[in-house]
């Protein structure tokens, strides 16, 4: 796990990188953003990948995968906290498989926590339910039926057409998101593409500069 730790900061975020990624990449974000003072943590996965298949995949398959990603997150999570940042000022922050990681730990376990933003992405799932079809690219839905209160705000972009992460599973993440309180941004880009944006950053810096 990389540590920026500034001395002094206000807000602090858990860094999450997608496949393929480093944790040095992900941190970059914070560069590009013009946010210096913020206090981060970025954990790297095994292999620079948090699962191996799409995380669309069968939610038994899945589990221990997200089990581990969950463990990194709260470790990072808690050393944020060790470092003296309030638990209600610390975000959590994703691209592509980072993001889908951000999300599912903001769901599961994100009590208390400031947010999470999600750069294409949405929510894993806890266990299958339907049908596969064309809207999740051949994958059964999942059940998003997340337990307890998330006050904090979430920022959830997508392409229209983007190759990894569905329009409706992004769509439903804000959904289930909202129904657990959480304040939720969906911003959907026009045609195809897995990026992260201008509008992400500007995201970015917005809520983490202050």
């Amino acid at each position: 796990m990389i540590a920026h730790l500034p001395p002094g900061a206000a807000h602090g975020v858990v860094m999450l990188h997608g496949r393929g990624g480093t944790a040095v990449d992900i941190l970059s974000l914070l560069d590009h953003a013009g946010l210096p003072g913020v206090a981060a943590v970025a954990p790297e996965a095994a292999g620079n990948s948090w699962w191996p298949s799409s995380f669309l995949a069968p939610a038994a398959q899945m589990d221990p995968f997200v089990q581990r990603g969950l463990a990194e997150v709260a470790a990072g999570v808690a050393s944020l906290e060790q470092a003296g940042l309030a638990r209600s000022a610390i975000w959590l922050c994703g691209f592509s498989q980072g993001a889908c990681l951000a999300l599912e730990a903001f769901a599961r376990e994100g009590e208390g926590l400031a947010g999470a933003f999600a750069f294409s992405g949405g929510l894993v799932g806890l266990a299958d339910q339907g049908n596969p079809g064309p809207a999740l690219y051949g994958h059964a839905d999942k059940r998003l039926d997340y337990t307890g209160q998330r006050s904090g705000q979430v920022w959830i972009s997508v392409h229209q057409r983007d190759p990894h992460i569905p329009l409706k599973r992004a769509e439903d993440s804000a959904v289930a998101l909202r129904q657990r309180g959480a304040t939720v941004d969906l911003q959907v880009y026009p045609g195809a593409g897995h990026a992260v944006m201008r509008e992400d950053i500007t995201a970015l810096r917005r809520h983490l500069n202050g």
